[in-house]
């Protein structure tokens, strides 16, 4: 569905617009409506609302006693924010989230076939170039999971 990174200014208030190349996709898919959430990495996840009602079925679905489930519930559902597109294309980060992710001016969209990541651009070059520079057990281990796809 969606391909591709791209970088992208934050406007003064906060927003940034949606590369057009998605935006027709978006609006037939979701209505417009995205939901952002935190990720572990230091980015944000921002997913396309019927992707984002699967996952959080999932984290409902999570056992409510057993602490490291409770943790990934309040991480990700407590960060959930819902940021619509508006008819200009453009979309409002909550600052909260903005300021978890340390993006000030310049962010990178990260497609990821169902959802984007978003970055600070200086995060995204960072976790690109550590790709680059992973050590040869590491290679073997990324060639386990991702088989003959791999670089």
């Amino acid at each position: 569905m969606f391909r591709g990174a791209d970088t992208i200014n934050l406007d003064g208030k906060g927003r940034f617009s949606i590369p057009t190349k998605h935006r027709d996709v978006l609006r037939e898919h979701c209505d417009s409506q995205l939901v952002v959430t935190k990720h572990r990495d230091r980015c944000l996840i921002l997913y396309p609302l019927p992707e984002w009602e699967k996952v959080e079925r999932k984290l409902a679905d999570l056992p409510s006693l057993n602490d490291p489930a409770m943790a990934l519930k309040r991480f990700m559902l407590g960060n959930s924010a819902q940021c619509d597109m508006d008819s200009h294309g453009r979309i409002l980060i909550p600052e909260r989230l903005r300021s978890f992710a340390r993006i000030e001016k310049r962010l990178v969209l990260s497609s990821q076939v169902d959802k984007f990541e978003v970055w600070a651009e200086s995060a995204w070059e960072g976790t690109v170039n550590a790709l680059m520079d992973l050590s040869k057990e590491k290679l073997d281990e990324l060639k386990q999971v991702a088989g003959d796809i791999v670089f």
